[in-house]
């Protein structure tokens, strides 16, 4: 099948690799998941990846119950490390090379990021896992995957959700909500569809980064996106 998208990043959340459970890490969500990343590099897709840190511990909640708010981003920046290290052995052990970039200096653990040598490590064929969020205080891993996509000069940003796609409304609470194929930015801003977050928007629309919102479960649909197919998920594109 011809790729369309020929290097892509790809945002993982946190509670995604929870599975069912309330903490932590699934191995078997983990082990499927480096599987399907695989599968998609062996055709030849460039892929590098965001992985937030919720399943152990988010900084916005944190502060809320009282710590440091920068503390508090700080401890989960570190919760998207250890995400990503357990991918990087998950990816390993499919046997492929794979590379964690901190935006903060964790030497002993991976490497600082450089959008230079990541671009480098993309297109020798190697997984890169860009960990530890923008490195700042008060931005998402939402923000720190639009900006990396767009510093590694992505084709496209997958974000990989419990829900098929953009929809109108609520579809767990509203069961007509209507699924969009395709949307602006400015329509997914203006209607406050929860996207991404703002910052992550208009990141993106700024520099024409589009952007695929699918079901991370759902089988096959990584190869049907870059593909090209668009009654997989929902795209979300600046207007010209």
């Amino acid at each position: 099948m011809a790729q369309k998208y020929k290097r892509i990043l790809l945002k993982l959340s946190g509670e995604a690799l929870m599975g069912k459970g309330n903490f932590g890490i699934d191995s078997e969500v983990l082990a499927s998941t480096a599987k399907e990343i695989v599968a998609q590099l062996d055709s030849g897709t460039e892929i590098g990846l965001v992985i937030g840190g919720g399943n152990i511990f988010r900084g916005a909640g944190l502060a809320q119950g009282g710590i440091d708010r920068v503390s508090a981003d700080q401890m989960g920046m570190l919760a998207t490390v250890m995400n990503a290290l357990a991918m990087q052995d998950a990816i390993k052990k499919q046997g492929k090379k794979c590379r964690v970039m901190s935006a903060l200096k964790i030497d002993q653990l991976g490497e600082e990021f450089s959008a230079h040598r990541a671009r480098d490590y993309l297109s020798q064929g190697e997984v890169v896992i860009f960990a530890a969020g923008t490195g700042n205080p008060y931005f998402t891993t939402d923000t720190a995957a639009s900006l990396r996509s767009i510093e590694i000069e992505a084709d496209l940003i997958l974000k990989a959700t419990m829900v098929d796609g953009v929809y109108d409304s609520d579809p767990k609470k509203n069961p007509d909500a209507v699924r969009y194929e395709s949307l602006s930015f400015n329509e997914a801003i203006s209607k406050e569809l929860g996207v991404m977050d703002l910052t992550a928007m208009v990141l993106c629309r700024e520099n024409k980064m589009p952007l695929c919102v699918f079901d991370m479960f759902e089988a096959g649909a990584l190869s049907k996106i870059v593909s090209g197919d668009k009654t997989t998920g929902t795209i979300v594109e600046a207007q010209d």
